[in-house]
């Protein structure tokens, strides 16, 4: 159901000023326009109106600098924030100066009308205090494209929040800075950061790693640790690589999660625990359930938020302010500023980026490094692409047609395989037949590489020579060899 109310509109753009007072005039709410602040101002402090659509940029007034008097003023009226300088920081700061909600220009306009209609029709949500621009700056979320927008918003919400969010995302797309982000701009900003990646600890480690232990719980535990839970008490506590946490380590986690306390190992006496939990994982979740890896009910405990970063290759109008922003990095740390040539970015916008932002920053950090001229060429972003490229074959199904690496390229195929089967299950003996698959075509590409000679394609596979010869025997690959 819509609900009617005076809207305020303030946009130094002409046009828009007319598409927002037809829309919402339409919509059948009373509007009032106008170009400047200072009007704003005056229709805000004579206590009018129910809602503000306000442009970041006015001719006379920053709009976040003029957003706290009105909070102060007026705590109950609502205000949405448009800007065309869609950066992480802007919706941050539109959050913190006490903005409804932050739009980014384009905008589209029925997402708009749906924001008023939900603004007039809710309470104003409590904001948390604002922090200096030297502060904000330092974030290093960059991007301007249409989903990293939606990132932003999303990040500005859960600001306000203590939910457990879960960020999925390929390797090198920067789950660990969002989760920073919200610890650093969340209500939880005084207290600690803790991160730990499932995938570096020793399995029959980590409960130790996460919950401490006693002095004599096992064999080497001389002194009583505290684990990463106690590390991370008040704060936010950064679980990566969610999908690599043994199943006995799960239950215990998922019992901290629904109890909202822990017990050390070796110890009996629980502990309460206050702490933030952001999860991440680059496989998915969903399809380790299915194989019973994963616990489904922790899965629902942890996704309460869930939030997707995009790979580089989703997002390539990012790029050009990606790099300016590495290369300012290595400027800061000394090394000589560069720009990279058009078409050498066009380019790069066309590479598919498998190490993602991670790979794109160490590029530039080579680039900086290694060539003294002040513009980068396109044959030397060519050349560096195509050495990325080598080492990349290696490991990976060529660029595969979708440029994957080939766990990546296996993991995709093989949900599509669980998938085909609905609601069953594939036929026994899976492990066997997909390593199989992979082990005869790796040996057929070593043996053709090596033109047959099984000494050098043992040496190229670091197996022993009498392996090789079984393994060729048994796979039934033909060998034959060069002429001399």
């Amino acid at each position: 159901m819509s609900v009617r109310g005076t809207v305020f509109v303030a946009d130094d753009d002409a046009a828009i000023r007319t598409v927002l007072n037809q829309a919402l005039s339409r919509a059948g709410h009373d509007v009032r326009v106008t170009s400047n602040a200072a009007t704003l101002w005056r229709w805000v402090a004579a206590g009018e109106g129910d809602l503000v659509v306000t442009d970041v940029v006015m001719p006379d007034e920053n709009a976040f600098d003029m957003l706290p008097r009105i909070r102060k003023a007026r705590p109950d009226l609502p205000v949405i924030v448009m800007s065309a300088q869609n950066t992480f920081m802007t919706a941050i700061r539109a959050s913190e100066a006490g903005a409804y909600e932050y739009l980014p220009k384009p905008f589209d306009l029925t997402e708009l009308l749906a924001i008023v209609n939900r603004a007039l029709s809710e309470p104003r949500r409590p904001k948390i205090e604002a922090r200096g621009e030297d502060q904000m700056e330092a974030m290093p979320l960059i991007g301007r494209s249409a989903t990293m927008q939606d990132i932003y918003r999303m990040l500005a919400r859960m600001m306000q929040t203590d939910l457990t969010v879960m960020v999925s995302g390929e390797s090198g797309t920067g789950k660990e800075l969002v989760a920073r982000a919200l610890h650093e701009y969340g209500r939880r900003r005084g207290g600690p950061f803790v991160a730990i990646n499932m995938a570096a600890i020793p399995r029959d480690l980590i409960e130790s790693e996460l919950f401490g232990h006693e002095k004599g719980a096992f064999t080497g535990a001389h002194n009583r640790s505290i684990g990463r839970f106690e590390q991370a008490e008040g704060g936010t506590l950064f679980l990566d690589e969610i999908g690599d946490m043994p199943m006995e380590a799960q239950t215990r986690l998922l019992r901290v999660l629904q109890q909202g306390e822990y017990t050390t190992v070796g110890g009996r006496t629980p502990i309460r625990t206050d702490v933030r939990i952001v999860a991440a994982t680059n496989k998915d979740l969903r399809t380790l359930i299915d194989q019973g890896l994963f616990r489904e009910d922790l899965f629902y405990r942890l996704n309460v938020v869930p939030m997707r970063l995009p790979p580089l290759r989703e997002r390539s109008e990012d790029i050009p302010d990606l790099v300016r922003h590495f290369f300012k990095l290595v400027a800061n740390e000394g090394l000589q500023a560069k720009h990279i040539s058009a078409a050498g970015i066009e380019l790069m916008k066309a590479y598919a980026w498998p190490g993602n932002v991670r790979e794109l920053e160490n590029l530039v950090r080579r680039l900086a490094a290694l060539y003294p001229q002040d513009e980068i060429t396109e044959e030397i972003i060519r050349t560096e692409l195509q050495a990325s490229d080598r080492p990349a074959a290696a490991v990976s199904a060529g660029p595969a047609a979708d440029g994957l690496p080939l766990g990546q390229a296996v993991e995709n195929h093989l949900q599509g395989y669980f998938r085909s089967f609905g609601e069953a299950l594939p036929p026994a003996g899976l492990y066997q037949r997909v390593l199989d698959e992979v082990e005869r075509p790796l040996i057929l590409a070593a043996m053709t590489a090596t033109r047959g000679n099984q000494i050098k394609a043992a040496e190229l596979l670091g197996l022993n020579r009498n392996t090789l010869r079984k393994k060729v025997r048994e796979l039934g690959i033909s060998v034959y060899k060069a002429p001399r």
